[in-house]
């Protein structure tokens, strides 16, 4: 079940950088999966893996928080 699990985040995480340019939501999306990928990465034991994929969640909700507020300065400039 645990690898069911692993395969899972890790298809969010695919798929979810795959569609980026889509959405910005696809971005929020990558970060959860990324989430996911730590937590089972953690209940693995591999702690190296879980230190990255924290950091890529935090990498990706910090780019999902800019291209958010950049899409809405765009909007209130365009009217």
């Amino acid at each position: 079940m645990l690898t069911v699990f692993g395969v899972i985040a890790v298809s969010i995480m695919f798929l979810a950088y795959w569609l980026e340019p889509r959405s910005k939501w696809m971005v929020l999306i990558f970060a959860g999966g990324s989430a996911l990928t730590a937590a089972y990465s953690g209940l693995v034991a591999a702690y190296p893996i879980t230190v990255i994929e924290t950091l890529w969640a935090l990498v990706a909700l910090q780019r999902f928080w800019r291209r958010h507020h950049s899409e809405r300065l765009s909007a209130v400039a365009a009217g």
